[in-house]
């Protein structure tokens, strides 16, 4: 048989060539913030589960009585069968928690993104995106059909100056709160008013924001003091809520719209209902529980001191759970996770494309339930580990 895909061994070389080629791995959690993987097991630095709420005993009894009661799948789109008591209780819970009228379910964080920006934004619009935002950001804006402007939130100048040129017919200024890779914050404030100078609509992504930043952990517009000033509010399940999904909260317009227009929410069978029960007692835990989030500061804080002590900057204006060490190339920061991994510590090595072409790093993500004598530990085998890697 002639085999059209014959190119793909070349392809997949050339990437293994560049350090780039990602092996599949099997991860399995045990508990406790410790993880099986490749036979042994580590201390798990790579996951989003900020606040441990994914393993959390009343998470799991009610994604079990979900389960007992309401079965495994959805079985249709949220317009046809598929919205069940649980998603309308874990809209109502995400809306309050949100301090917003209504909020919507999608089957993924990253479909929450794609379809919001491309049923707000169309032809004869502008969107602009911020050069670090997640894909899914740039994907939503790159399907909408509007046109496309990047912009970097380091230079806040040159987008006031871009969109004081625009005419188009609506105007969205699109960002992460938290930018992902680089963990650091989005300058909210200043991106309200420049938004409402000129007259856009602001479209935040509160991704690793929720659970983590602000008072009653409602993400970074909470902590900057910016929530009246956002008119679109996307989150996901799938970190600190600990489940898996996303959402968006806002005026009830705003969600009748995206359930009228979103193709990613309109034609994605839902959610699984035991999901929904899982997420609806994560954002009561996150409620009622601040001194978990109190104590995920607590322990960024003495880990970036215990890196300063060895030596070891990361990203410059990271805060929060995501810390990032530069390590420039591919190989270089493949070595060091896996020299940290044989010393029991999963850590994450992000590669291109996800970042740019030099800035190879390791993401080190930290939980709420780590100890912390490991969290040191961790701190000073990565300062006595990338003097070598530098040096190869």
């Amino acid at each position: 048989m002639n085999d059209r895909l014959n190119w793909l061994p070349d392809e997949l070389q050339k990437l293994s060539e560049k350090g780039l080629f990602r092996r599949r791995r099997e991860v399995k959690p045990i508990g406790d913030g410790r993880v099986l993987i490749d036979g042994g097991d580590a201390w798990d630095f790579a996951s989003n589960d900020y606040l441990g709420l994914a393993n959390d005993p009343r998470v799991v009894a009610a994604a079990t009585e979900g389960l007992r009661s309401r079965g495994v799948g959805s079985k249709a789109s949220p317009l046809v069968s598929g919205r069940t008591d649980l998603h309308v209780n874990l809209e109502r819970a995400l809306a309050e928690f949100e301090g917003a009228e209504a909020a919507i379910l999608f089957p993924t964080g990253m479909a929450a993104n794609v379809g919001t920006v491309a049923a707000l934004a169309g032809a004869g619009d502008v969107v602009f995106c911020d050069r670090w935002n997640h894909a899914s950001l740039v994907d939503g804006c790159r399907l909408s059909g509007a046109r496309l402007r990047v912009y970097r939130h380091d230079d806040l100048p040159g987008l006031q100056r871009s969109l004081a040129r625009e005419r188009a017919r609506r105007k969205f200024l699109v960002t992460d709160s938290v930018f992902s890779m680089d963990g650091d914050l989005a300058p909210l404030p200043e991106l309200c008013e420049i938004a409402e100078k000129h007259d856009a609509t602001v479209i935040l992504d509160e991704a690793h924001g929720t659970g983590v930043f602000g008072e009653r952990g409602r993400g970074v517009a909470e902590l900057l003091n910016v929530e009246e000033r956002i008119s679109v509010r996307i989150g996901t399940l799938s970190k600190a809520i600990g489940s898996l999904g996303g959402f968006v909260t806002g005026s009830q317009t705003l969600i009748d719209f995206l359930w009228n227009k979103a193709r990613t929410q309109i034609y994605s069978t839902s959610l699984p209902p035991l999901l929904c029960a899982a997420a609806t007692a994560a954002v009561e835990i996150i409620k009622s529980e601040p001194s978990r989030r109190d104590r995920l500061h607590a322990l960024c804080r003495l880990f970036r001191d215990q890196l300063a002590s060895n030596c070891v900057v990361p990203f410059p204006g990271s805060v929060g759970p995501i810390v990032p060490i530069v390590l420039q190339e591919p190989q270089a920061a493949m070595n060091v996770a896996e020299r940290l991994l044989e010393h029991g510590f999963l850590v994450g090595a992000i590669r291109p494309p996800t970042v740019p072409t030099g800035t190879s790093r390791l993401r080190v993500t930290l939980h709420s339930n780590l100890p912390e004598e490991v969290v040191t530990t961790l701190a000073v085998k990565i300062g006595e580990l990338i003097p070598a890697s530098r040096s190869t």
